[in-house]
């Protein structure tokens, strides 16, 4: 048993090294120029092992936007009975606060640098907003296709990318009211 968790513990070191090498270098060279053989190197790992962990280039360049999006898919699908959804989703962004790392701060570099990655990002962020759609609607008693699940999701999501960017108290407090008050003149129920 203790040995399990201290492969888990190496397997989760050496995926942020490699992690780590990648975003440093696609900041440096920028992601095109970047090989998996260059990220080998700098996470001192083989470039089988760095295709182990990712199956191609873009899904490491990809991995910390996938890694937000998933904390807040679980956070929100695992709330508790009675929490709402945008309860849960400030509870997250509050967390964010404490354990915003520089890897983070390296992944929105690295977005900004390369445009093709940033085009990835923006399509990854639509099957967001269908899954925000989706449980919103589900918490509203609505289709996730009506208009206002829809669009007070594409709100979300574009306030919780700012928020993420810039995590402090008051853009937090802003970014929540900003949404509470949105979804507050959304009719109740089935709308067309």
């Amino acid at each position: 048993m203790m040995s399990d968790g201290l492969r888990e513990r190496s397997k989760a070191r050496r995926r942020e090294a490699i992690v780590r090498a990648a975003y440093e270098l696609f900041a440096d060279r920028g992601f095109e120029a970047t090989t998996i053989a260059d990220i080998a190197a700098a996470a001192e790992v083989s470039p089988r092992t760095v295709t182990l962990y990712f199956p191609s280039k873009l899904e490491l360049a990809m991995s910390e936007f996938d890694s937000v999006t998933d904390q807040i898919r679980t956070a929100v699908h695992e709330r508790e009975a009675g929490v709402t959804i945008l309860d849960a989703l400030e509870h997250w962004l509050r967390g964010q606060l404490t354990r915003r790392s520089d890897l983070a701060d390296l992944a929105d570099q690295v977005l900004e640098l390369n445009p093709q990655l940033r085009a990835a990002a923006e399509a990854r962020l639509t099957e967001v907003i269908q899954y925000g759609a989706q449980i919103l609607a589900e918490e509203q008693g609505s289709s996730p296709d009506d208009f206002g699940p829809r669009m007070a999701s594409a709100a979300a999501a574009a306030v919780i990318s700012e928020v993420c960017y810039r995590p402090q108290e008051a853009h937090i407090d802003t970014a929540i009211a900003f949404l509470r008050a949105g979804l507050a003149t959304l009719p109740p129920g089935p709308a067309s």
